[in-house]
């Protein structure tokens, strides 16, 4: 960038120079012809002037002595008097070979009466030289008697006016490469800052929201760094409460609520999920003999790999309650296939628990088992709780039915209804048969609910894998 920057001033400002060497060379000439129009009309004016008397009275001794001083003056090439017809009267030295009219009808006009012409005299040694005649009337009381012309040579003008031109050229090549120094230097000072930028959005786009810019300037790009640095750590402070909240609650529960951070409010919305009550069977008698903070790491270890699975399966962490797991899929975030997506979670955490009660086995610990109760149907998601509490969960008889169900689940077994069996697409993947009729409270018609017992062999592998690697970090650790 420095380098274009550098190459648009460096084209402007030569332009610039072009067109005003180009001014001042052009001005130069004038001046310089201008002044020698001025002393060729003076001295063709003044030879007219004292021809006067001689040529009226055709005094050609007169006009000889007179053209003879004149030519003495040194810088005077050739003088000729012609008369009225335009014979020639007298002349010294070199003269236009052509006539009086040809050189008025050759020559241009450079004020009234005065006319000179730009011509080239060939030499006798060869080659030539470039002259300049001036030629003026002879008048006398408004008659024209005469014409009167005197020759220079151009040569020192165009020499004069070449070495203008030269200088100039100079100069203009001198400043412009001057300026490219300069904007080189200039663009590279301007773009530093703009590079500093761009390198801080990359850091920033890749994630380190700790990169600051250290530079500091007092003009509008030192405005620009500063805002810029203003608005990393405002992303810095929305990832770390996003963190920190992603501890209490789901991620995308927790960026939702972020990003609408001005429109949370009661309330939600009705929608189609599937909700998973995952209870540790026997969990008084596991812990009698643990002290609270072993109770704890108990917990926080099933629950950390509850929420792994979830997670494998798009499931979204409702909250802990006490021994118990509570899973929602399909919202916050729109998923087709969470009512499989909810059964292949509890398959998963069902035979991972059964390959950690192994090396609990070797590490001489009982054996933990899940009761894992699934339902799926309509319920209200959003924002429980109070103005200054809230909460953001899943209500509704489905969900209150999920967890009826979790309750008549045998230790390491899950039970889902006979609707949620019965859906195609459920059916073509997983593994189940009719386990009973249980009367759920509030309800006249008896609920039948089905034993999952796996999910097909095509999603058993790819499960099988990720449950070595679990089982895997387990050992490690």
């Amino acid at each position: 960038m420095a380098y274009k920057l550098a190459f648009v001033i460096t084209l402007l400002i030569t332009a610039g120079m072009g067109v005003l060497g180009f001014v001042v060379v052009t001005n130069q000439t004038e001046v310089m012809r201008s002044e020698a129009n001025a002393f060729g009309r003076t001295v063709v004016a003044q030879l007219a002037e004292t021809a006067k008397e001689p040529v009226l009275a055709e005094d050609e001794l007169a006009l000889q002595v007179m053209v003879n001083n004149l030519a003495h003056g040194g810088k005077l090439l050739g003088a000729v008097v012609y008369a009225e017809n335009g014979s020639v009267l007298n002349q010294l030295g070199v003269v236009p070979r052509f006539g009086v009219l040809d050189v008025y009808n050759e020559a241009r006009r450079i004020e009234r009466d005065f006319y000179a012409l730009d011509w080239r005299h060939e030499l006798e040694e060869g080659g030539s030289e470039a002259l300049i005649s001036f030629i003026t009337p002879i008048r006398f009381r408004g008659l024209t008697v005469g014409h009167a012309l005197v020759t220079f040579s151009r040569t020192q003008m165009v020499e004069s006016e070449r070495k203008a031109k030269q200088m100039i050229i100079a100069a203009t090549v001198a400043l412009i490469l001057l300026t490219i120094g300069g904007a080189i230097i200039m663009s590279r000072k301007i773009s530093q800052p703009i590079y500093e930028l761009m390198h801080a959005s990359q850091e920033i786009g890749e994630g380190n929201l700790a990169y600051r810019i250290n530079d500091r300037r007092n003009d509008e790009l030192g405005t620009l760094m500063s805002a810029f640095n203003n608005m990393a750590q405002s992303l810095l402070e929305k990832s770390q409460v996003e963190n920190a909240l992603s501890r209490y609650m789901s991620d995308n529960i927790a960026s939702e609520i972020i990003s609408n951070i001005n429109q949370v409010q009661l309330g939600g919305k009705h929608v189609q999920a599937t909700v998973l009550f995952a209870d540790i069977v026997g969990f008084t008698r596991l812990s009698e003999d643990m002290t609270p903070e072993e109770v704890a790491n108990f917990l926080n270890e099933y629950f950390g790999y509850i929420t792994r699975v979830s997670q494998l399966y798009r499931g979204t962490i409702d909250k802990f309650m006490g021994d118990c797991a509570m899973v929602v899929f399909g919202v916050p975030d729109e998923d087709p296939n969470h009512r499989f997506n909810a059964i292949a979670c509890a398959v998963m955490i069902q035979r991972l628990t059964e390959r950690l009660n192994l090396v609990r086995m070797t590490e001489g610990k009982p054996a933990v088992k899940f009761r894992i109760g699934i339902n799926t149907g309509d319920m209200l998601a959003g924002n429980m709780g109070s103005h200054d509490r809230m909460q953001y969960t899943v209500v509704g008889d489905a969900v209150n039915l999920a967890s009826r169900l979790s309750s008549v689940a045998e230790p390491g077994e899950i039970v889902i209804r006979d609707e949620h069996y019965n859906d195609p697409d459920v059916q073509r993947r997983v593994i189940a048969r009719k386990f009973k009729q249980i009367k759920i409270r509030g309800k006249t018609k008896p609920v039948t609910i089905y034993r999952v017992r796996d999910v097909a062999t095509t999603y058993r592998r790819e499960m099988d894998e990720q449950l070595d690697e679990l089982v895997a970090e387990r050992l490690e650790s």
